[in-house]
């Protein structure tokens, strides 16, 4: 843990404003929901809570069904980072902060569909392969993160098939959250 410096006092409702500064650097955004620990020192710790981290057995197994059914590496994303991979190796993904391109489509809440005509970009940084299908898994009204499939090295579109096997990854997704 380290240390920042900045200084909060709570007010009478209870209440800490997080800095300007950490919340864009740990990109915490206005109705993110936040885990409260505390530990025996007396410490209070606030982690971003991710409701898609919750569903880690769905996920660890949709990824590689995904992947089973498609031929074509598969990712599970929240909103900051990969949590589930399939299909390539997991040190080059798992856990690492998504890239920008992702996080815009998921705050679109649209999908995406590689093509001649579109720039490519990768799920993480320091990944190697592009993307080749996106969708946004939408829960409750909440975007929770989103599944994708990679491109398999070669340079053709995806099929309709991978379209809508990504479309149903995401929609299931996305009802588990809501029960």
């Amino acid at each position: 843990m380290k240390a920042t410096g900045i200084v909060r006092r709570i007010d009478d409702l209870g209440r800490v404003v997080i800095p300007k500064e950490i919340r864009r650097t740990m990109r915490i955004r206005e109705g993110d929901p936040l885990e409260i620990y505390t530990d025996t020192n007396g410490e209070v710790i606030f982690k971003k809570y991710s409701p898609i981290g919750e569903l880690g057995p769905y996920t660890k197994q949709y990824v590689e069904v995904l992947n089973r059914s498609t031929g074509l590496p598969a990712i599970i994303c929240d909103r900051d980072h990969i949590i589930a991979v399939s299909g390539i190796p997991k040190k080059d993904v798992l856990e690492k902060r998504i890239s920008p391109m992702v996080e815009s489509y998921m705050e679109k809440r649209q999908n995406y569909i590689s093509s001649e005509s579109r720039d490519e970009f990768t799920a993480c940084e320091g990944a190697e392969r592009s993307v080749a299908v996106l969708c946004p898994i939408i829960g409750s009204g909440d975007v929770m993160g989103a599944v994708m499939v990679l491109k398999n090295g070669s340079d053709s579109a995806p099929d309709q098939t991978e379209i809508k096997l990504v479309q149903v990854a995401a929609g299931f997704l996305g009802k588990q959250m809501e029960e």
